[in-house]
Protein backbone atom coordinates (compact mmCIF):
# COMPACT_ATOMS: atom_id res chain seq x y z
CA UNK A 1 0.00 0.00 0.00
CA UNK A 2 3.11 2.43 0.44
CA UNK A 3 4.31 1.66 -2.94
CA UNK A 4 0.19 1.92 -4.70
CA UNK A 5 -0.76 5.54 -2.89
CA UNK A 6 2.68 6.96 -3.35
CA UNK A 7 2.99 10.48 -2.87
CA UNK A 8 -0.37 10.60 -1.22
CA UNK A 9 -0.66 10.68 2.79
CA UNK A 10 -2.29 7.36 2.90
CA UNK A 11 1.02 5.67 1.99
CA UNK A 12 2.83 7.18 5.24
CA UNK A 13 -0.27 5.85 7.48
CA UNK A 14 -3.41 3.72 6.79
CA UNK A 15 -4.58 1.29 9.64
CA UNK A 16 -7.42 -0.88 10.66
CA UNK A 17 -10.45 0.61 10.76
CA UNK A 18 -12.36 0.27 13.89
CA UNK A 19 -16.25 1.39 15.11
CA UNK A 20 -17.91 4.44 15.22
CA UNK A 21 -16.56 5.12 19.13
CA UNK A 22 -13.29 5.73 17.68
CA UNK A 23 -13.81 7.83 14.82
CA UNK A 24 -12.73 10.92 16.22
CA UNK A 25 -9.91 9.65 18.23
CA UNK A 26 -8.75 7.86 15.14
CA UNK A 27 -8.68 10.61 13.19
CA UNK A 28 -7.35 12.96 15.41
CA UNK A 29 -4.02 10.45 15.82
CA UNK A 30 -3.59 9.62 11.87
CA UNK A 31 -0.53 10.91 10.75
CA UNK A 32 -2.64 11.61 7.97
CA UNK A 33 -3.88 14.84 9.90
CA UNK A 34 -1.41 15.54 12.17
CA UNK A 35 1.80 15.91 9.40
CA UNK A 36 -0.23 17.31 6.67
CA UNK A 37 -2.63 20.05 6.09
CA UNK A 38 -6.08 18.69 6.27
CA UNK A 39 -9.42 20.95 5.87
CA UNK A 40 -12.15 20.84 8.63
CA UNK A 41 -13.88 19.20 5.85
CA UNK A 42 -12.45 15.86 7.24
CA UNK A 43 -14.31 16.49 10.53
CA UNK A 44 -18.04 16.39 8.38
CA UNK A 45 -17.98 12.48 9.03
CA UNK A 46 -15.48 12.22 12.12
CA UNK A 47 -17.34 14.79 14.77
CA UNK A 48 -20.52 14.71 16.22
CA UNK A 49 -20.04 18.63 16.90
CA UNK A 50 -20.29 19.14 13.04
CA UNK A 51 -23.35 19.83 12.13
CA UNK A 52 -23.77 22.42 15.23
CA UNK A 53 -20.64 24.10 13.97
CA UNK A 54 -21.87 24.06 10.60
CA UNK A 55 -24.93 25.74 11.89
CA UNK A 56 -22.80 28.23 13.41
CA UNK A 57 -19.93 28.93 10.94
CA UNK A 58 -21.70 27.82 7.82
CA UNK A 59 -21.11 25.26 5.57
CA UNK A 60 -17.89 26.93 3.24
CA UNK A 61 -16.57 28.64 6.17
CA UNK A 62 -16.28 25.37 8.14
CA UNK A 63 -15.12 23.06 5.34
CA UNK A 64 -12.11 25.68 4.27
CA UNK A 65 -10.83 26.07 8.44
CA UNK A 66 -7.96 24.09 8.49
CA UNK A 67 -8.78 21.18 10.72
CA UNK A 68 -6.09 21.56 13.19
CA UNK A 69 -8.08 25.23 13.90
CA UNK A 70 -10.88 23.27 14.52
CA UNK A 71 -9.70 20.62 16.66
CA UNK A 72 -10.30 21.89 19.81
CA UNK A 73 -14.17 22.10 19.30
CA UNK A 74 -13.80 18.39 18.49
CA UNK A 75 -14.73 15.96 21.22
CA UNK A 76 -17.14 13.09 20.53
CA UNK A 77 -17.49 10.50 17.03
CA UNK A 78 -20.57 9.37 16.17
CA UNK A 79 -23.28 10.35 18.65
CA UNK A 80 -27.27 9.78 18.90
CA UNK A 81 -28.12 13.30 17.09
CA UNK A 82 -26.05 12.40 14.15
CA UNK A 83 -29.36 10.09 12.89
CA UNK A 84 -32.06 10.89 15.63
CA UNK A 85 -33.82 13.79 15.77
CA UNK A 86 -33.06 15.00 19.66
CA UNK A 87 -36.81 15.93 20.34
CA UNK A 88 -38.78 13.08 18.30
CA UNK A 89 -36.37 10.44 18.30
CA UNK A 90 -37.32 10.05 14.72
CA UNK A 91 -34.46 9.45 11.70
CA UNK A 92 -32.91 12.12 10.33
CA UNK A 93 -29.80 13.59 7.96
CA UNK A 94 -28.06 15.56 9.17
CA UNK A 95 -25.06 16.14 6.81
CA UNK A 96 -25.34 18.43 3.89
CA UNK A 97 -23.31 17.03 1.50
CA UNK A 98 -25.75 13.28 1.64
CA UNK A 99 -29.00 16.09 1.01
CA UNK A 100 -27.26 17.51 -1.98
CA UNK A 101 -26.28 14.48 -3.57
CA UNK A 102 -29.45 12.66 -3.04
CA UNK A 103 -30.93 15.82 -4.37
CA UNK A 104 -28.78 15.96 -7.45
CA UNK A 105 -29.98 12.28 -8.02
CA UNK A 106 -33.79 13.87 -8.11
CA UNK A 107 -34.59 12.00 -4.50
CA UNK A 108 -36.76 13.77 -2.19
CA UNK A 109 -35.45 13.12 1.28
CA UNK A 110 -39.16 14.32 3.01
CA UNK A 111 -41.02 11.48 1.25
CA UNK A 112 -38.01 8.46 2.37
CA UNK A 113 -39.96 5.60 4.20
CA UNK A 114 -38.63 4.63 7.24
CA UNK A 115 -36.61 1.31 5.92
CA UNK A 116 -35.12 3.45 3.37
CA UNK A 117 -34.04 5.85 6.08
CA UNK A 118 -32.50 3.02 8.27
CA UNK A 119 -30.01 2.91 5.21
CA UNK A 120 -29.68 6.95 4.26
CA UNK A 121 -28.65 7.65 7.65
CA UNK A 122 -26.25 5.22 7.47
CA UNK A 123 -24.87 6.54 3.32
CA UNK A 124 -24.15 10.29 5.30
CA UNK A 125 -20.68 8.84 5.76
CA UNK A 126 -20.32 5.59 4.78
CA UNK A 127 -19.67 6.60 0.88
CA UNK A 128 -17.06 7.63 -2.07
CA UNK A 129 -16.52 11.52 -1.83
CA UNK A 130 -14.41 13.93 -2.83
CA UNK A 131 -13.69 17.82 -1.69
CA UNK A 132 -15.09 19.91 -4.42
CA UNK A 133 -12.59 23.33 -5.36
CA UNK A 134 -11.06 25.58 -3.09
CA UNK A 135 -13.69 25.80 -0.77
CA UNK A 136 -13.08 22.28 -0.22
CA UNK A 137 -16.85 21.03 -0.15
CA UNK A 138 -17.53 17.50 0.42
CA UNK A 139 -19.17 16.01 -2.51
CA UNK A 140 -20.57 12.47 -3.62
CA UNK A 141 -19.72 11.47 -7.42
CA UNK A 142 -23.23 10.54 -7.75
CA UNK A 143 -24.65 12.66 -10.62
CA UNK A 144 -24.44 9.45 -13.25
CA UNK A 145 -25.10 6.82 -10.76
CA UNK A 146 -23.27 4.87 -8.11
CA UNK A 147 -20.96 2.11 -9.61
CA UNK A 148 -17.64 2.31 -10.13
CA UNK A 149 -17.96 3.03 -13.98
CA UNK A 150 -20.52 5.91 -13.22
CA UNK A 151 -17.95 7.27 -10.77
CA UNK A 152 -15.04 7.37 -12.51
CA UNK A 153 -17.00 8.90 -15.49
CA UNK A 154 -17.92 11.45 -13.41
CA UNK A 155 -14.09 12.41 -12.45
CA UNK A 156 -13.52 12.19 -15.79
CA UNK A 157 -15.38 14.78 -16.60
CA UNK A 158 -15.13 16.69 -14.08
CA UNK A 159 -11.79 16.56 -14.55
CA UNK A 160 -10.52 15.83 -11.01
CA UNK A 161 -7.48 14.14 -9.31
CA UNK A 162 -6.57 13.50 -6.02
CA UNK A 163 -2.96 13.10 -6.11
CA UNK A 164 -0.15 12.49 -9.01
CA UNK A 165 1.40 8.94 -8.13
CA UNK A 166 4.92 9.45 -7.17
CA UNK A 167 6.36 6.63 -9.38
CA UNK A 168 4.31 6.31 -11.86
CA UNK A 169 3.47 9.89 -12.69
CA UNK A 170 -0.15 8.94 -13.66
CA UNK A 171 -3.12 10.97 -11.56
CA UNK A 172 -4.67 9.25 -9.78
CA UNK A 173 -7.89 9.16 -7.48
CA UNK A 174 -8.29 8.14 -3.73
CA UNK A 175 -11.21 5.94 -3.66
CA UNK A 176 -12.89 7.01 0.61
CA UNK A 177 -14.89 3.94 1.91
CA UNK A 178 -17.82 3.74 -0.54
CA UNK A 179 -20.03 0.98 1.19
CA UNK A 180 -23.43 2.46 0.74
CA UNK A 181 -22.32 2.38 -3.27
CA UNK A 182 -21.66 -1.00 -2.84
CA UNK A 183 -24.34 -2.60 -0.85
CA UNK A 184 -26.71 -0.10 -3.37
CA UNK A 185 -25.22 -2.93 -5.89
CA UNK A 186 -26.07 -5.92 -3.93
CA UNK A 187 -28.62 -8.72 -3.77
CA UNK A 188 -29.46 -7.26 0.25
CA UNK A 189 -30.42 -4.08 -1.11
CA UNK A 190 -32.34 -5.35 -3.74
CA UNK A 191 -34.34 -7.53 -1.58
CA UNK A 192 -35.09 -3.90 0.41
CA UNK A 193 -33.02 -4.95 3.40
CA UNK A 194 -31.62 -1.86 5.08
CA UNK A 195 -28.05 -1.16 6.95
CA UNK A 196 -29.56 -1.54 10.06
CA UNK A 197 -31.14 -5.07 9.53
CA UNK A 198 -27.90 -6.68 9.50
CA UNK A 199 -25.60 -4.40 11.61
CA UNK A 200 -28.00 -3.00 14.07
CA UNK A 201 -31.07 -5.78 13.90
CA UNK A 202 -34.02 -5.99 15.72
CA UNK A 203 -33.98 -7.83 19.42
CA UNK A 204 -36.84 -7.70 22.08
CA UNK A 205 -36.62 -6.31 25.75
CA UNK A 206 -39.63 -7.96 27.22
CA UNK A 207 -42.52 -6.65 25.16
CA UNK A 208 -40.70 -4.24 23.50
CA UNK A 209 -38.99 -4.33 19.41
CA UNK A 210 -36.24 -1.95 19.38
CA UNK A 211 -32.64 -1.91 17.02
CA UNK A 212 -29.80 -3.08 18.47
CA UNK A 213 -27.47 -0.14 18.57
CA UNK A 214 -23.97 -2.04 18.87
CA UNK A 215 -23.50 -1.38 15.09
CA UNK A 216 -21.28 -4.16 14.53
CA UNK A 217 -20.13 -6.93 12.49
CA UNK A 218 -23.38 -9.92 11.57
CA UNK A 219 -20.59 -12.02 11.93
CA UNK A 220 -20.48 -11.06 15.77
CA UNK A 221 -24.15 -11.64 15.98
CA UNK A 222 -25.76 -14.10 13.60
CA UNK A 223 -28.08 -15.62 14.99
CA UNK A 224 -30.00 -12.04 15.32
CA UNK A 225 -28.60 -10.41 12.00
CA UNK A 226 -28.59 -13.39 9.70
CA UNK A 227 -31.14 -15.99 10.92
CA UNK A 228 -34.21 -14.23 10.78
CA UNK A 229 -33.46 -14.55 7.16
CA UNK A 230 -31.75 -17.61 6.30
CA UNK A 231 -32.86 -20.50 8.54
CA UNK A 232 -29.64 -22.30 8.66
CA UNK A 233 -27.01 -22.87 11.36
CA UNK A 234 -24.98 -19.97 12.57
CA UNK A 235 -22.22 -22.34 11.77
CA UNK A 236 -22.84 -22.47 7.87
CA UNK A 237 -23.96 -18.79 7.61
CA UNK A 238 -20.36 -18.23 9.55
CA UNK A 239 -19.00 -20.26 6.27
CA UNK A 240 -21.19 -18.54 3.78
CA UNK A 241 -19.73 -15.15 4.86
CA UNK A 242 -16.44 -16.34 5.37
CA UNK A 243 -16.19 -18.21 1.88
CA UNK A 244 -17.01 -14.65 0.42
CA UNK A 245 -14.69 -12.88 2.32
CA UNK A 246 -11.75 -14.98 1.32
CA UNK A 247 -12.59 -14.87 -2.00
CA UNK A 248 -12.78 -11.28 -2.28
CA UNK A 249 -9.58 -11.19 -0.14
CA UNK A 250 -7.53 -13.56 -2.41
CA UNK A 251 -8.16 -10.96 -5.43
CA UNK A 252 -7.55 -8.22 -3.72
CA UNK A 253 -4.23 -9.44 -3.52
CA UNK A 254 -4.13 -10.43 -7.01
CA UNK A 255 -4.83 -6.78 -8.03
CA UNK A 256 -2.31 -5.47 -5.85
CA UNK A 257 0.27 -7.89 -7.55
CA UNK A 258 -0.85 -6.72 -11.16
CA UNK A 259 -1.02 -2.84 -10.06
CA UNK A 260 2.85 -3.03 -8.67
CA UNK A 261 4.13 -4.77 -11.91
CA UNK A 262 2.34 -2.33 -13.73
CA UNK A 263 4.12 0.23 -11.35
CA UNK A 264 7.24 -1.19 -11.82
CA UNK A 265 7.05 -1.14 -15.66
CA UNK A 266 5.99 2.62 -15.77
CA UNK A 267 8.77 3.27 -13.65
CA UNK A 268 11.68 1.36 -15.28
CA UNK A 269 10.14 3.03 -18.87
CA UNK A 270 10.44 6.52 -17.11
CA UNK A 271 14.29 5.59 -16.31
CA UNK A 272 14.58 4.49 -19.78
CA UNK A 273 13.88 8.25 -20.99
CA UNK A 274 10.36 7.42 -22.61
CA UNK A 275 8.96 10.51 -22.36
CA UNK A 276 5.66 11.11 -20.82
CA UNK A 277 3.65 11.46 -24.87
CA UNK A 278 4.39 7.72 -25.13
CA UNK A 279 3.21 6.59 -21.46
CA UNK A 280 0.28 8.58 -21.31
CA UNK A 281 -1.66 5.37 -21.84
CA UNK A 282 0.34 3.24 -19.30
CA UNK A 283 -0.38 6.15 -16.98
CA UNK A 284 -3.82 6.52 -17.78
CA UNK A 285 -4.81 2.45 -17.45
CA UNK A 286 -2.93 2.48 -13.47
CA UNK A 287 -5.35 5.03 -12.69
CA UNK A 288 -8.00 3.16 -13.95
CA UNK A 289 -6.73 -0.29 -11.99
CA UNK A 290 -5.81 1.72 -8.83
CA UNK A 291 -9.52 3.55 -8.94
CA UNK A 292 -10.70 -0.07 -8.93
CA UNK A 293 -8.64 -1.85 -6.47
CA UNK A 294 -9.09 1.12 -4.13
CA UNK A 295 -13.28 0.83 -4.52
CA UNK A 296 -13.18 -2.69 -3.31
CA UNK A 297 -10.51 -2.46 -1.04
CA UNK A 298 -11.56 0.69 1.09
CA UNK A 299 -14.79 -0.87 1.18
CA UNK A 300 -15.70 -2.41 4.54
CA UNK A 301 -17.50 -5.47 3.76
CA UNK A 302 -14.20 -7.08 1.93
CA UNK A 303 -16.64 -7.89 -1.05
CA UNK A 304 -19.57 -8.89 0.95
CA UNK A 305 -22.05 -6.36 0.36
CA UNK A 306 -22.12 -6.90 -3.15
CA UNK A 307 -20.12 -10.14 -4.11
CA UNK A 308 -20.49 -10.40 -7.85
CA UNK A 309 -19.87 -6.62 -8.00
CA UNK A 310 -17.04 -6.67 -6.22
CA UNK A 311 -15.46 -9.13 -8.51
CA UNK A 312 -16.57 -7.72 -11.53
CA UNK A 313 -14.55 -4.62 -10.51
CA UNK A 314 -10.99 -6.27 -9.12
CA UNK A 315 -11.03 -8.62 -12.59
CA UNK A 316 -11.20 -5.33 -14.53
CA UNK A 317 -8.51 -4.11 -12.45
CA UNK A 318 -6.17 -6.64 -12.51
CA UNK A 319 -7.21 -6.77 -16.56
CA UNK A 320 -6.50 -2.83 -16.36
CA UNK A 321 -2.94 -3.18 -15.04
CA UNK A 322 -1.63 -5.71 -17.09
CA UNK A 323 -2.42 -3.96 -19.82
CA UNK A 324 -0.57 -0.75 -18.77
CA UNK A 325 2.07 -3.05 -17.84
CA UNK A 326 1.69 -4.58 -21.69
CA UNK A 327 1.31 -0.85 -22.84
CA UNK A 328 4.65 0.11 -21.14
CA UNK A 329 6.29 -3.17 -22.65
CA UNK A 330 5.19 -2.38 -26.20
CA UNK A 331 6.60 1.42 -26.21
CA UNK A 332 10.09 0.13 -24.48
CA UNK A 333 9.84 -2.47 -27.74
CA UNK A 334 9.55 0.50 -30.30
Amino acid sequence: MVRLWAGYAFSVDHNEERGHQYALIDQQKTRRVTEFKQPGACANCHAAEAPLLIAEMGWETFNGTPYNDLKDRLHTGTSCADCHDPDTVELRITRPAFKNAMAARGIDLSKATRQEMRSYVCGQCHVEYYFQGEKKAPTFPWQLGLNIDNIEAYYNQYGFTDWVHAETGAPMIKIQHPEFEMWSSGLHARSGVSCTDCHMPYVREGAVKISDHWVRSPLANISQACQPCHPQSEEALKNRIVTIQDSAAGLLRRTEKAIIDAIDAIAAAKAAGINDADLEEARGLHRRASLRWDFVSSENSTGFHSPQEAARILAEAIDYARQAQLACERVAAR
